[in-house]
């Protein structure tokens, strides 16, 4: 199965990407030959892939890194980089390929000593594969001092590293490097085409991946998870009813309260997967003796290792708060679109009935002030401001109207 089966709905970012992995290949087979270059190529050393939520960027930019380290004996006789079988494929795709470095973050930022390593790194050659990538799955996430660092890296980089950045948008990237890439954009998956991948790869049952996906208006992760996790049906079903529990200044409150105790406790739930196994770890590298006792002068190493797992659960927090308001955000457009009579899809046909009640008790300029409070609060969180402050407005702005 080729790499680019991965890419959903996605044809013309797939052709782009298949073409640059060919001429990739013409590029490293020449200089092996010691042969000039092919001319007119459409490989180059920087990428940005851009694209809204679940529009699989980071699954593109896997797929042209594995295409590129493609060892298929096929390419000889004309074949497609990216077979999706040969060990360089598939070391590529499982993020074991010793020259394919994977960079993801769940802090709320990248900083420059991060990226100073990433940079070190670019400037090695190849230590077994055809190419080295660095694949930085957040660019959006770094910054201002190390979106400077790596810059230097991406305007003179070493002839045979790639990067591929992936953002939200070409604003979420430093100019200066975005003028130094070439830029791919993604579209959301059509609804259709997500249920036909849950169906097929992942074994889920038409009816329930017809539902997700709609539901998630062609969001790949959250649709899998849905169709997967219990715990987040049962954490979007609780969200689908806030707005009929804000019609008292009291409700507005509790309702808000929970919101945040939800998001805190999806935080805790998944920190406590991952920091014991991270403590237990860094205690064994570190030396620790029977009974737990560390080591002098290892208190900062372990202060450090709570910070990080401080962060990451603040981050977990503010992503588990926005997927809410997400969900609360398509609630409202259905409940706009029954209001102006539109023939388009409804996502949340599960709560029909809420959606219907909550259209004949406002209007169409009351939905969408709402709609506009939910913006301001995700606006409002990304500033920093305390999440149950910026709630509770949010739910007064609700009840408001």
């Amino acid at each position: 199965m080729p790499v680019w089966d991965d890419l959903v709905g996605q044809q013309k970012v797939s052709e782009q990407l298949a073409a640059a992995a060919r001429d990739a290949d013409a590029l490293v087979t020449a200089a092996a030959a010691d042969a000039p270059p092919p001319e007119a190529s459409k490989m180059t050393h920087a990428w940005l892939f851009t694209g809204p939520p679940g529009s699989g960027r980071s699954t593109a930019a896997r797929a042209f890194a594995a295409a590129l380290q493609c060892v298929s004996p096929d390419r000889a006789l004309g074949g497609v980089p990216g077979c999706g079988f040969c060990d360089g494929c598939h070391t590529s795709l499982v993020g074991t390929h010793a020259d394919v470095e994977i960079v993801r973050t769940d802090l709320l930022s990248i900083g420059v000593k991060e990226t100073r390593d990433l940079v070190r790194r670019a400037q090695m050659s190849p230590a077994g594969g055809r190419w080295q990538v660095i694949v930085l799955e957040d660019a959006d996430r770094l910054t201002e001092g190390a979106g400077n660092v790596l810059l230097k890296a991406v305007e003179e980089p070493a002839p045979r590293t790639v990067w591929l950045l992936c953002a939200p948008s070409v604003e979420d990237v430093l100019p200066t490097i975005r003028s130094r890439c070439r830029l791919l954009t993604l579209r959301t998956p059509p609804v259709d085409a997500v249920a036909d991948i849950l169906v097929r790869r992942d074994g889920i049952e038409p009816d329930v991946a017809a539902a997700v996906a709609r539901a998630t208006q062609g969001h790949i992760g959250r649709a899998r998870r849905l169709a997967t996790d219990p715990r987040a049906r049962e954490r979007r079903a609780a969200v689908l009813k806030l707005p009929l529990r804000v019609g008292d200044v009291g409700g507005c409150l509790k309702a808000a309260q929970e919101l945040i105790d939800t998001a805190s406790e999806d935080a805790k739930q998944l920190a406590e997967e991952v920091d014991v196994k991270e403590m237990e770890e860094l205690k064994a590298a570190l030396g620790a003796t029977q009974g737990g006792r560390m080591p002098r002068g290892t208190a900062g190493v372990m202060k450090e290792l709570e910070d990080r797992q401080k962060r990451r659960r603040t981050r977990t927090q503010r992503d588990s708060l926005d997927l809410a308001l997400t969900d609360l955000t398509g609630l409202y457009r259905d409940v706009l679109a029954l209001q102006l009579g539109s023939r388009l899809a409804l996502a949340n046909t599960e709560v029909e009935d809420t959606l219907e009640r909550l259209a004949r008790a406002g209007t169409p300029e009351s939905t969408l002030r709402r709609i506009d409070a939910i913006a301001a609060c995700r606006e409002a969180l990304d500033r920093n401001v305390a999440p149950l402050l910026a709630v509770e407005a949010m739910t007064m702005a609700l009840r408001a109207g």
